[in-house]
């Protein structure tokens, strides 16, 4: 069984729905401060989930069947399409994955409903940096399924910002072992405004470490990963190039498997 909760500040149920496998709520409500959305399945359930109607469909792992997804407000809304959260009507779903969804080769880092902070379902995306802590330069920006790189700021141009650090790291938590075939990198190419990366390095969950090099471009740029078994993989000792600018930027990072089980 699948619930969709919204619940005010309080903690009090404005709204909700339930079915064995495709729940559906309207709700009629302008958000406001501490609103929250809460889904309740079955521990280990993956789940196809929209949270409003200008976002696009995601997956999400709930380790222990539950995700709890506090409304963006304020500033964090920047990093959303402007429609976004607004107006009175809003629709969320969520419905579980077949078997042969979740068998299939997929991106399984993507995922738009990611929130910044600690969540309880997954992938999830962090950094130790995020350019002055503003929502448009979050790790999270990197997995939202969008690949928009010609510009940089509010969406749909967002992006993982490093604050010109040269310890910037950033990592996708799978909330559960994968295997991991390749992925993607796809650079902020705001040139000349952005400099770009000319290296790196990919290290997994078993402490294993990939070195790859990296192009001037705007287009993916793809890192065999040898179909390894990992939890997470975080980029790192990102080396910059001796453009002028500062601001090497990460636009998106996809990776492509299975499931491990």
């Amino acid at each position: 069984m699948i619930e969709i909760k919204v619940c005010d500040g309080t903690g009090a149920v404005i709204a909700s729905a339930s079915h064995p496998d495709a729940a559906m709520l309207c709700v009629d409500r302008a958000w406001a401060e501490g609103d929250f959305i809460q889904i309740d399945a079955s521990p280990g359930a993956h789940l196809l989930v929209r949270m409003d109607a200008a976002l696009p469909e995601g997956e999400v792992y709930l380790p222990r069947g539950e995700m709890h997804w506090p409304v963006p407000m304020g500033e964090y809304r920047l990093a959303y399409a402007p429609s976004a959260f607004e107006g009175t009507r809003h629709i969320i779903s969520a419905c579980l994955l077949t078997r042969q969804e979740t068998d299939a080769c997929r991106d399984l880092a993507r995922n738009p409903a990611d929130l910044r902070g600690d969540t309880d379902f997954y992938p999830h995306c962090t950094a130790n940096v995020e350019t002055r802590n503003e929502s448009v330069f979050a790790a999270r920006n990197v997995i939202d399924g969008l690949r928009f790189n010609t510009s940089h700021g509010e969406w749909p141009f967002e992006s993982w910002g490093i604050g010109a650090r040269t310890d910037a790291w950033c990592k996708i938590d799978f909330g559960r072992e994968i295997i991991a075939r390749r992925m993607a990198l796809t650079l902020r190419a705001d040139f000349p405004h952005d400099a770009y990366w000319v290296a790196g390095w990919a290290v997994d969950s078993n402490g294993d470490e990939i070195s790859f090099s990296l192009q001037k471009t705007g287009e993916r740029q793809w890192i065999d990963l040898g179909g390894r078994r990992v939890r997470w993989l975080r980029l790192e000792r990102m080396e910059k190039s001796d453009d002028p600018s500062a601001f090497p930027s990460l636009r998106a990072w996809e990776v492509y498997g299975t499931e491990a089980d």
